[in-house]
């Protein structure tokens, strides 16, 4: 029986299930892997039981959602359930990406389609178009559309929310469509447009939420290693700045500041002509140069917030490398040729501004600069998915980042599972406006420069090494450290390769040991020539790194501190953490990863 001939499913419209052909679960579809992940061959059994005419899968970036959407597009051409594939992607770069990774599988997409040439040659099965493009002729892909079988998919579907004229043309051109399938790795937005063909289901409070039909969060892949752990350093320095009423201002990037005062000091850092940034790229470069010593072919990328910056950044780092950078600026047609010149070349270090940050594909990048004000969690998890795609058990990605508590409290969240919010619940009857506050709260969010209003000079700057923060604790010495000294080092020369468990208990023993070391030095006594902590230090590393996944699990959630400390404690047993035992605080730790990562 062929494809054309078999029996309907009535709750799908599409054919009902059948044996599935050789390529799955053995195997993905040619060309793209070896074989098939443990998450895409359960997310393509769920696809293929439901039958389901849209479906939504959300997977961590570097987790390959591209394989795992080409094996479906493949297996449903096989049973002839569509005779056409249209992949709709945000960037022109990444639309001849997927043209040429569905040409791998035998799935040629024509990445040239432009609605008013209408037909394409018969080479192709399909077409690879942006958003942009659907937006501007969405009769066009609807007529399209419903002349074939087809099989859309949507790829980081939240694009499709970006504008209501977007969202508006996708529904239009793909209303018709016999498959859609939508990907993204960023499910959540901070606006309040749907996403066209995603399912919204209401929560516990009565507020709808986007529901995926499969979701491989970035705690799972990490405990599977298809992903990397991520090293975020975090670096302080004093900014001063003068105002537009000619006041100048001093203060330290990280402290408690207004949300004006933050921004500026934040934009403050980011000046090319102050010293944070050529110390902080200095120092992202020796850390580039310690991973090479074990991945010889590791990158880096610095995100920049402009062109003017990208530009004085490359500068920067000639200087600092030795070597130039590729500069990427989206507006420039040569863009997409250096980004894949750098994907298959050797060279150190990548400038790019946002055309990197979501989407494309260079495996080999290990460390990045987060140089942009850019300070929404889509973009903070788009460009930090840029690092973590594994390649070799044992590689871990490092993160630059300034000292500013929004961009800590969504690196101490990388393993949280979001959904997109369509609206907010009013928390009482007194606060008839807590509805509307948090709408404004969040459109604000989602402006890209939200302080260009404030007009200032910058004045100067300087970098000190704040802490490391790793799997939601942080990492650091006593006093500040500067930028190239032993302390400093001490964490920049963490070797490229290591688990994640030694990446840890390094963390933990330099730590110990430099605070040793101090404390040796202020009393005068001669430094051992080696010796096995202290059981009181054991204990009072484990205690604050037991505190800081408190603190991070407070930032997440809400939850008080002590009602944290006291559920461990009634789930694990045992003392306060005053006077708990190794194995005890050790347990704990466990634990409260294990609610990160909602194991």
């Amino acid at each position: 029986m062929t494809g054309e001939d078999q029996p309907l499913d009535a709750s799908s419209g599409g054919p009902a299930p059948v044996d599935l052909s050789p390529a799955w679960p053995e195997r993905a579809a040619w060309g793209t892997a070896g074989s098939l992940r443990a998450w895409q061959s359960a997310a393509l059994t769920r696809y293929f039981d439901g039958e389901n005419r849209d479906f939504l899968a959300v997977a961590t970036p570097g987790a390959g959602k591209t394989t795992f959407a080409l094996t479906v597009a493949n297996e449903l051409l096989a049973r002839r359930v569509i005779d056409k594939v249209t992949v709709v992607a945000p960037t022109e770069h990444l639309k001849t990406q997927w043209a040429q990774a569905a040409e791998r599988v035998g799935i040629p997409l024509d990445p040239a389609y432009a609605g008013r040439a209408g037909r394409t040659s018969k080479d192709f099965v399909g077409i690879a178009v942006t958003y942009a493009g659907v937006a501007a002729n969405p009769l066009a892909l609807r007529i399209r559309t419903e002349r074939s079988k087809t099989l859309v998919i949507l790829d980081e579907v939240h694009h499709a929310g970006d504008a209501l004229s977007w969202g508006e043309a996708v529904r239009e051109a793909f209303e018709p469509a016999r498959r859609r399938l939508c990907l993204t790795g960023t499910p959540f937005r901070s606006d309040v447009n749907p996403i066209p063909f995603v399912r919204y289901e209401p929560g516990a409070d009565g507020v709808p939420r986007s529901a995926a039909d499969y979701t491989y969060g970035y705690g799972h892949a990490l405990a599977d290693h298809v992903v990397r752990p991520v090293l975020f350093l975090a670096y302080s320095g004093t900014m001063s700045w003068r105002t537009r009423a000619g006041d100048e201002v001093a203060a330290r990037l990280g402290e408690p500041l207004t949300k004006d005062m933050t921004a500026q000091a934040l934009r403050t850092a980011l000046d090319p002509h102050g010293s944070w940034v050529p110390s902080v790229l200095a120092a992202a470069d020796r850390r580039l140069s310690e991973v090479r010593r074990h991945v010889p072919d590791a990158g880096g990328l610095v995100i920049a917030g402009d062109q003017d910056s990208a530009r004085a950044y490359a500068k920067l780092l000639a200087e600092v490398a030795g070597e130039k950078p590729v500069v990427v600026l989206s507006d420039e047609k040569t863009a997409s040729k250096r980004i894949a010149e750098f994907t298959d070349g050797d060279q150190r270090w990548m400038v790019a501004v946002r055309m990197v940050s979501e989407g494309v594909d260079v495996p080999r990048l290990a460390v990045g600069v987060y140089a942009t004000t850019i300070s929404t969690p889509l973009f903070f998890a788009q460009a930090v998915g840029r690092f973590v795609r594994a390649r070799a058990r044992g590689e871990t990605a490092s993160v630059f980042v300034p000292s500013v508590p929004g961009l800590l409290g969504f690196a101490s969240e990388m393993e949280l599972e979001r959904d997109h919010v369509l609206g907010r619940t009013v928390r009482d009857e007194d606060d008839i406006f807590a509805a509307e506050k948090d709408l404004l709260a969040a459109a604000e969010q989602t402006q890209t420069e939200p302080e260009e209003s404030l007009p200032f000079e910058a004045l100067g700057s300087d970098a000190t090494f704040d802490h490391v923060l790793y799997e939601g604790a942080q990492f650091g010495h006593e006093g500040e450290v500067h930028v190239g000294s032993e302390e400093e080092m001490d964490f920049l020369g963490i070797p490229g390769l290591l688990e994640a468990d030694q990446v840890r208990d390094l963390l933990r023993q330099r730590q110990s040991d430099r605070a040793r070391k101090r404390r040796d030095e202020q009393t005068g006594a001669p430094e051992p020539s080696v010796r096995e902590p202290a059981t009181h230090e054991r204990l009072s590393v484990l205690r604050r790194e037991l505190n800081s996944l408190v603190a991070a699990w407070h930032h997440r959630t809400g939850q008080p501190h002590g009602v944290t400390h006291n559920t461990l404690r009634k789930e694990l047993g045992g003392p306060p953490s005053a006077v708990a035992s190794e194995v005890q605080l050790e347990q704990r730790i466990e634990r409260i990863r294990d609610w990160a990562r909602g194991a």
